[in-house]
């Protein structure tokens, strides 16, 4: 019989796999050019700089959130609680969603293509070896308030149906800070 994870078996630090693929898209940027010339545009600068201040906003109020309960951003340590307030009532991972704006943005403002190309592959490691495992992870740690609250809002953005899960763990008898 399979025992409940400890913590969510994450070694490798989001944001370290973000650098990664950014260093390598700038490698392969000097070795195998993509034209610039796309970049060369003041509403690109701008839309870098807007995905910069979501960047910002996003990872900032997560990781504020975690500060302000005392839990950490660690993913190799246990959870000493399910966040399901302030930036997390419109994304259950806005510190990735954060990691992934601050990615974008940059690659506008230092105009390298391989760096957008790339996107998809930090956004994919990030679901795959990152997210899967974080959920797997407080399914097991928390339960059915943590089910509700996935059911209740989208992995990055948004809520899935109307009304908040706290008022769904009340009327389920849960106490739910």
């Amino acid at each position: 019989m399979k025992s409940s994870p400890k913590h969510a078996a994450v070694y490798i630090p989001p944001p370290l796999i973000g650098i990664i693929i950014f260093l390598f898209s700038l490698g392969i940027q000097s070795h195998f050019p993509v034209s610039r010339d796309h970049f060369h545009n003041i509403f690109i600068r701008i839309t870098g700089w807007i995905f910069i201040g979501a960047a910002m906003f996003f990872g900032g109020s997560g990781v504020f959130r975690f500060f302000k309960t005392k839990n950490t951003v660690e993913t190799f340590k246990p959870a000493s609680s399910l966040q399901t307030s302030g930036i997390y009532t419109i994304s259950r991972n806005p510190m990735y969603a954060g990691l992934v704006s601050l990615y974008i943005g940059l690659a506008f403002i230092i105009e390298n293509g391989w760096t957008v190309i790339l996107t998809p592959l930090f956004i994919f490691i990030l679901q795959t070896y990152v997210i899967r495992r974080e959920e797997y992870y407080l399914t097991h740690a928390f339960g059915e308030p943590y089910l509700i609250y996935k059911n209740s809002v989208r992995r990055w953005l948004g809520r899935k149906k109307k009304g908040f899960p706290h008022r769904r763990m009340r009327k389920a008898g849960k106490q739910y800070p």
